[in-house]
């Protein structure tokens, strides 16, 4: 959420922002609606002031024409009052509605463009494996070797769901204990298991509510499964005020997570490469409100993912998310998308964003500045760790026997074990 002063004073900056964005956002009525809110509010603050006055008054009167008098007349005042109450608690659920759909502003690095065809790629790294023989795709060589098994899964879980099994889970856990160990040996970041199963607010103040909704999980009670480890780490320090010194403050969350597709009918929907529920690893950073301390931390952080990809000696790209391509509160985005053999194209693995104070607005987490001013701290993240590599490890390091090598880095997380060839046994 953007500040409302800051919306007055650069409204054609924030139209050109979601203008960009490709989001239909119109400034102007945001803005009326807030010359009414103003309105409002200092006239209900006068009455009120007006009618705390009377009733002082009304105890000092002795004169009791007098004081049925004053006694109409604050009744009359109670009655305007509670009609100007509800007509702000009205423009009021207005305002909101429309301060949260506020798009936050792209940075000037950001291209133009109006979806993921239009992001630009800047890095790749690693060589595209050249096979000699036709790469099979995950799914036939986790079922051949008795890694997945998603007819079991659909029956248990319905459609998307799956079992990882045999050295398919072995190596699912391998890669977790190797980002553990990653992040463990780099210090800075705080190790965190955090809850998926959340309060709405939680959503909405780290921005994916209302836009994203309808790709969430919600119970009978009202609380939602969430769709990244970011959104409960953002809440850890929802409604408090660090101390100035503790920053940055630096997260890894792990996480289930869950997320309905409900945009995605019809795509990837064979095997594994987009399931409705899987685990994540997230890096959360919180750091001073300043851009060039945003800018520090999310190349930081980008580049923390692309040495665990190159640990695992993936072949990737990373591509700078156009505009239309952002999300309602980042300001800029990165996409890691590693190679996959079997569809001989790139796929996104993770996204690392920064949104300055959108999201710390919305949650109230500040810090006190050297100066004694409270200001919201800027917040980031990034995925270390999706469900994804496990699949392009698989089909990466295929052989054309249908067997898989193990990457050197995650050897020592498999008891030595170089290579998957044995099927397990139903």
């Amino acid at each position: 959420m953007l500040d409302i002063k800051f919306i007055r004073e650069n409204k054609d900056l924030v139209s050109a922002g979601a203008k960009k964005k490709h989001i239909d956002f119109n400034v102007e009525e945001l803005l009326k609606i807030d010359d009414k809110r103003r309105e409002l509010t200092q006239s209900v603050e006068k009455k009120r002031a007006e009618q705390n006055a009377v009733s002082q008054k009304i105890v000092k009167v002795s004169d009791k024409k007098a004081k049925e008098q004053m006694i109409i007349e604050m009744k009359m005042l109670k009655a305007e009052l509670e009609k100007e109450g509800k007509e702000l608690r009205e423009i009021m659920q207005k305002w909101q509605t429309f301060m949260i759909s506020v798009p936050n502003i792209p940075d000037i690095s950001v291209p133009d463009g109006a979806s993921d065809a239009d992001n630009k790629e800047i890095k790749t790294y690693g060589i595209i494996p050249q096979f000699d023989f036709i790469p099979k795709s995950h799914i036939e060589l986790m079922q051949n070797l008795g890694m997945l098994d998603l007819e079991r899964g659909t029956k248990v879980a319905g459609f998307r769901g799956y079992f990882l099994k045999g050295d398919g889970a072995r190596l699912q856990f391998a890669l977790w204990r190797f980002i553990e160990d990653f992040f463990s040996r780099k210090g800075g970041f705080t190790p965190m298991i955090v809850p998926s199963l959340l309060r709405r607010e939680l959503l909405l103040g780290t921005g994916y509510i209302p836009q994203g909704e309808e790709d969430l999980y919600k119970t009978q009670d009202g609380e939602y499964l969430s769709g990244t480890a970011e959104v409960a780490m953002m809440g850890y320090y929802m409604d408090e005020v660090l101390d100035k010194k503790n920053l940055p403050i630096k997260m890894l969350g792990f996480s289930d997570a869950f997320r309905r597709e409900a945009g995605a009918h019809g795509k990837d929907t064979k095997g594994i490469l987009r399931v409705h529920e899987f685990y994540k690893f997230e890096q959360v950073v919180l750091c001073e409100a300043s851009h060039a301390e945003s800018v520090k931390f999310h190349e930081e952080i980008q580049r923390n993912t692309e040495e665990i990809t190159e640990a695992l000696g993936l072949p990737y790209r990373v591509v700078i998310n156009c505009a239309g391509d952002l999300g309602l509160g980042q300001v800029k985005k990165y996409d890691i998308e590693v190679w996959l053999p079997s569809e001989n194209t790139y796929r996104e693995t993770g996204s690392a964003s920064y949104f300055h104070d959108f999201q710390t607005r919305r949650l109230n987490i500040r810090y006190r500045d050297d100066d004694g001013k409270l200001k919201f701290v800027h917040s980031l993240n990034n995925t270390a760790l999706s469900g994804r590599p496990l699949i392009m490890i698989v089909e990466n390091y295929q052989q054309a026997d249908g067997s898989i090598k193990i990457p050197e880095a995650l050897q020592p997380y498999m008891n030595g074990q170089s290579i998957i060839t044995k099927k397990i046994s139903n």
